[in-house]
């Protein structure tokens, strides 16, 4: 395996504290959400795994959509990470819902599924989340 890219983030605090990427670009406070008991009024873990699958996830379908001839520049992910407790533990979910102009659903639904089994996001998770992935 060739390492090509290695992004740094250092975090503080845990789910109230504040985080910060080795080159400055990131910098910010994360706090736990109101609904899991905390203050809010800043981003949270899941709010960040979702906001880097998504355009991970879109560079996976570009590249297998451009195999296929279609065109995928107006498509979009709707990503949707879930915190859930599961008996004594916790453990944490996705949806991940497709959008492909143009095409019909079952065409994207293809597509999408292609793009999940080439995404290096949907591989880390594959088996280790219960995700969910849906053509709209």
């Amino acid at each position: 395996m060739e390492k090509i890219y290695t992004a740094s983030v250092t975090a503080k605090g845990g789910r109230d504290g504040h985080i910060k990427s080795s080159d400055g670009t990131i910098e910010f406070d994360v706090r736990k959400p109101r609904e899991m008991g905390g203050q809010g009024g800043a981003t949270n873990p899941e709010q960040l795994f979702a906001a880097a699958w998504g355009p991970c996830y879109l560079g996976a379908l570009g590249a297998v959509a451009a195999h296929d001839g279609v065109d995928v520049s107006e498509a979009s992910v709707e990503v949707h990470v879930s915190f859930n407790k599961d008996d004594n533990a916790f453990v944490l979910s996705a949806d991940l819902d497709v959008h492909i102009p143009g095409i019909t659903t079952e065409e994207a639904q293809k597509l999408a599924d292609k793009a999940n089994r080439a995404c290096p996001y949907s591989k880390a998770t594959r088996g280790n989340i219960e995700t969910r992935v849906t053509a709209i």
